[in-house]
């Protein structure tokens, strides 16, 4: 079977060669991929920002039909369509008993086990993925069933950047009817936060990107205004009378763009992290400021919620036409192609790239 691999991180080149999925044995399950997603956090993978060994085959958003299963598997059998979940919860750690599943750290362990061979040489997938793959053996808990009528493009989508950003406006920020919002960074999770936002009813949404493209696309998915970073300050006077917004959402992972959204937010806003930024980044937020202005920050990890959740609450929005998911992608590749996809992502010529695995 076919994979893409990074060899050498820093390196954002990928090779598609042949290599042979590995590790099936109990409580395992062998998905072959119809749809895979292009992730930015896949690139900060490759280059280094979130740190992952290499060799590894990049790839923590996919869709698939089960081809096998291991002893023990009983929430799916061969033919169910399934989504990659890449932090699966566990059921058993203290996060998931509280009813956090997706702050449950399961998805680490897997790290510890290949899901590919080269040769013979062990090959990891990102984060016990791998979903730029033609198939893939996963822990069970990571393959999460769907209703036959979700497509798999849509699926593989939802398994991360869409359900991190609508998560982050529904589940952690609580986005309440009539509230102002900004959101800077206008990838997938940026958008997918404004679409969750509209969702909850907010009557202001500025849409904040260098990238004139995004920000034209921004007004398609509920954006009120959409500027250029060096236009929010200006722009947030205007609406609010200097007060500033009720929700700011930084979708970029960077000190400078988290300053941006903290500045943004009224006194006793909120401030809510997304981004996935490196842990060598330090914000310049001060204690005295963080005091005086009781502006809440809350970051939000894939979603703020059990996995699981999530997933069925963005499909059933989607079915109700609440969410335009089917707009978001718009670059396609097949599996050969994912070096193009890769400087695409990089140019901000698409949103969303969905890699045709088969």
């Amino acid at each position: 079977m076919r994979a893409a691999i990074l060899h050498t991180t820093g390196d954002e080149t990928l090779g598609v060669q042949d290599v042979e999925p590995v590790s099936f044995g109990p409580d395992r399950v062998r998905v072959k991929l119809h749809k895979a997603g292009l992730c930015h956090s896949d690139l900060s993978a490759m280059s280094g920002v979130l740190a992952h060994p290499a060799p590894f085959v990049p790839g923590h958003e996919g869709a698939g039909e089960v081809v096998e299963v291991g002893a023990g598997v009983t929430h799916v059998k061969r033919g169910d369509r399934v989504v990659v979940c890449w932090m699966p919860p566990c059921d058993r750690c203290p996060s998931c008993t509280a009813g956090d599943g997706h702050l449950c750290r399961s998805g680490y362990r897997n790290l510890a086990t290949p899901n590919f061979q080269d040769g013979d040489a062990p090959l990891l997938g990102m984060m016990g993925a791998g979903t730029f793959a033609e198939e893939v053996v996963i822990a069970a808990p990571a393959a999460i069933p769907i209703p036959d009528d979700v497509p798999y493009d849509i699926a593989a989508l939802i398994g991360c950047g869409i359900t991190t950003g609508i998560g982050a406006a529904l589940n952690t920020a609580q986005v309440r009817p009539g509230s102002s919002v900004v959101v800077i960074g206008l990838g997938g999770v940026g958008v997918s936060i404004m679409q969750g936002a509209r969702v909850a009813g907010a009557a202001q949404i500025i849409a904040v990107d260098p990238t004139a493209n995004r920000r034209e696309l921004a007004l398609k998915f509920g954006a009120t205004r959409a500027v250029a970073p060096e236009e929010l300050a200006e722009t947030v006077n205007g609406l609010t009378g200097g007060h500033g917004v009720d929700y700011a959402f930084e979708a970029v992972g960077k000190p400078i763009t988290l300053r941006a959204a903290y500045d943004a937010v009224r006194p006793g806003g909120t401030v809510c992290l997304v981004g996935a930024g490196a842990r060598t980044d330090r914000t310049d937020l001060n204690m005295g400021e963080l005091f005086l202005n009781e502006k809440k920050i809350l970051p939000s990890f894939y979603g703020g919620d059990d996995i699981r959740r999530t997933f069925k609450k963005i499909i059933e929005l989607w079915r109700a036409g609440r969410i335009d998911l089917e707009s978001m992608i718009t670059h396609r590749v097949p599996l050969a192609a994912i070096n193009d996809a890769i400087r695409q992502m990089h140019t901000g010529e698409a949103l969303r790239t969905v890699i045709d695995i088969v």
